[in-house]
């Protein structure tokens, strides 16, 4: 097992937790809003600090690597990489998606063998960025975003049970309208869950070239116009 530093700010909440030998053993949160540039350094420095009182070594730093907020994911990608220059530890990248199935799998959420979970993250209006995985993690339909109907995920709801979560998937229930459909409400990506898939990564050796690594943004990022600018077209 390793010590690993594990980074989230792939949404609006900001989280960053300390992992050795399988468990969680530090663990920041904030939830005020998406002001990652000013928690993030913070919730580092304590995290190291905890680390070097208790004489662990670091192995490698876990950071998520999309989709989700444009901005939160460089500055974590930015930090992670930092810490890995600086100490000489590995890079490790996790999904946010598959992420997110990690705390309903924990806490056993889902009874039946056959059901499918569907991690979403909103992507405004009716789109989300989604994927769909079993319950082994294994990877039933790929990361798209998609903008939800009656028929967009018919083909798996008439098949079994279907598990949605994430801040997408409760605007998309009353559209989805299957008896199939079920929601897990209270799903975030979380920095303190991120370890199970860490660990994994280290043992089949998937690290990330700290170098040329970039997160997953889905979609190009649209810069937005203010609206000073807007009005001055018109003048």
């Amino acid at each position: 097992m390793s010590c690993i530093l594990n980074i989230d700010t792939s949404t609006d909440v900001c989280s960053v937790a300390v992992s050795n030998d399988a468990a969680c053993i530090f663990n920041e949160e904030d939830y005020s809003g998406p002001n990652h540039a000013v928690k993030l350094g913070q919730f580092i420095d304590e995290a190291l600090s905890f680390i070097d009182s208790h004489a662990i070594p670091l192995d490698a730093v876990a950071v998520s690597c999309g989709p989700g907020s444009y901005t939160g994911l460089r500055i974590g990608a930015s930090m992670a990489k930092g810490i890995c220059y600086g100490r000489d530890v590995k890079l490790i990248a996790v999904p946010t998606l598959e992420l997110m199935t990690v705390p309903v799998l924990l806490q056993e959420k889902v009874a039946e063998e056959h059901a499918l979970l569907c991690p979403m993250l909103d992507a405004r209006r009716m789109e989300v960025y989604a994927q769909l995985f079993d319950r082994s993690l294994k990877e039933i339909r790929p990361i798209q975003a998609d903008v939800v109907d009656a028929e967009t995920y018919k083909e798996y709801l008439d098949k079994g049970p279907v598990y949605f979560m994430g801040n997408g998937a409760a605007k998309c229930m009353e559209t989805i309208n299957h008896p199939n459909a079920h929601l897990i409400e209270g799903v975030q990506p979380l920095a303190k869950y991120m370890f199970p898939l860490a660990e994994r990564r280290i043992a089949l050796e998937k690290f990330e070239d700290v170098a040329y690594f970039v997160p997953f943004y889905l979609k190009d990022f649209v810069a937005k116009k203010s609206k000073d600018m807007l009005a001055s077209l018109h003048l």
